[in-house]
């Protein structure tokens, strides 16, 4: 199931400084961010693909669903880290108009890799 991680925050007189070296669980492969988002996005979730999500300004909300657990999680700091697993069913809403949402990935892209079928279309029973 998802989570957040804190990210360390180095602040001085001179602004903040947050570093992501060694604290991911998963090597780095493939880094996108979203901003101007007009409407619902993600709707999906993986074979293999791990991801961390750092909302860099504004804020957006992240759904979850891992077939047994669901929860929303509000993105609103870059020194917050959610870390989405495969299994998890996740839609990106309710982005503020100045929003910027990070993605590091442990995949490259790869359409194969992409589950298009949520949860509350299967029987959970027998989601491992």
């Amino acid at each position: 199931m998802a989570y957040i991680i804190e990210l360390p925050l180095y602040a001085d007189q001179r602004g903040n400084l947050t570093v992501i070296e060694k604290i991911v669980p998963f090597d780095i492969k493939r880094v996108y961010w979203m901003y101007d988002v007009t409407q619902s996005r993600g709707g999906h979730r993986h074979k293999e693909t791990v991801q961390a999500l750092i909302c860099l300004k504004g804020k957006c909300e992240v759904y979850i669903n891992n077939g047994k657990n669901q929860d929303t999680f509000t993105l609103n700091s870059p020194d917050k880290c959610l870390i989405v697993e495969a299994a998890d069913w996740h839609t990106l809403n309710h982005f503020s108009s100045d929003a910027i949402l990070l993605v590091l990935a442990s995949h490259y892209f790869d359409k194969e890799d992409y589950i298009h079928t949520d949860y509350t279309t299967l029987d959970t029973s027998k989601v491992t």
